[in-house]
């Protein structure tokens, strides 16, 4: 059994499942109201749909493709209070990713 167990943790196999797990909580930051924007010039993107993630050295990475995702998240010294939206939608579903990942890697 745990030689079963060794063979599906392998690095690549827990980062395939990690992949699952961030693409699932990438879906359901996207799937957030958006507020309507006062914005309409052309080329525009609301900074929920540029959510994503990635593999970067042996790790899975979720962010925005905007620089001031982390900004919004969190707050800054002059806008200390953010608006965080992919903390409240992890933790709020954290049991269901983690049940995805182990049915995907175990099941």
């Amino acid at each position: 059994m745990l030689d079963e167990y060794g063979k599906k943790t392998s690095q690549e196999n827990v980062l395939n499942v990690l992949e699952k797990g961030a693409a699932a909580l990438v879906k359901d930051v996207m799937a957030l109201p958006k507020p309507r924007s006062q914005i309409h010039k052309a080329g525009y993107t609301h900074l929920l749909d540029t959510m994503s993630y990635r593999r970067n050295r042996g790790e899975v990475e979720v962010g925005w493709g905007k620089y001031y995702g982390p900004m919004v998240e969190r707050g800054t010294h002059r806008a200390p209070k953010g608006s965080p939206h992919v903390r409240p939608t992890f933790e709020r579903n954290k049991k269901m990713y983690n049940d995805l990942m182990i049915k995907e890697l175990f099941g």
